[in-house]
């Protein structure tokens, strides 16, 4: 399952990131985004949706969300 299906409020551990650009997956880690991690769905958008990671709220798109696998 990736975070564009799951519930909102609902929090979930990140089993893979698989962006295929090396250099967002490095970002996506500077912002705690990685395999182990915790992560919560705050809301779903119309393009996306507001993640909960560590210490931080992020915005990202479908495409983002739909390599998040959880």
């Amino acid at each position: 399952m990736n975070i564009k299906q799951a519930k909102e409020g609902k929090t979930y551990v990140i089993q893979s990131v698989k962006t295929g650009d090396e250099e967002l997956d490095a970002f996506l880690f500077s912002l705690g985004c990685y395999a182990g991690e915790p992560i919560t769905v705050v809301f779903h958008r119309k393009h996306g949706c507001v993640v909960s990671i560590k210490d931080g709220r992020y915005s990202i798109d479908d495409a983002l969300a739909s390599a998040i696998q959880i």
